[in-house]
């Protein structure tokens, strides 16, 4: 990860948002849809890539803001 880019993860039950570099989360949720929100609307602010990693912590979702940005010429 490049340094800015949010990270949404699991940690002691909470689903937690914070920026690459930071030591502490930013945001701190409930459930994983509303970090998935929270730390998509933050990576589309910052112009960054939102990390989306599982319970275990392992990536399962790498998303670019904006799109354009994007290496991969991948659509979808």
């Amino acid at each position: 990860m490049a340094k800015g880019d949010i990270e949404t993860y699991n940690e002691d039950g909470q689903w937690k948002n914070r920026p690459e570099g930071n030591q502490r989360a930013s945001t701190v949720h409930d459930t994983k849809a509303e970090a998935e929100a929270t730390g998509r609307q933050m990576a589309s602010e910052r112009d960054v890539e939102h990390v989306i990693k599982k319970q275990d912590g392992t990536i399962s979702e790498k998303n670019t803001y904006p799109r354009s940005r994007d290496p991969r010429q991948i659509k979808g």
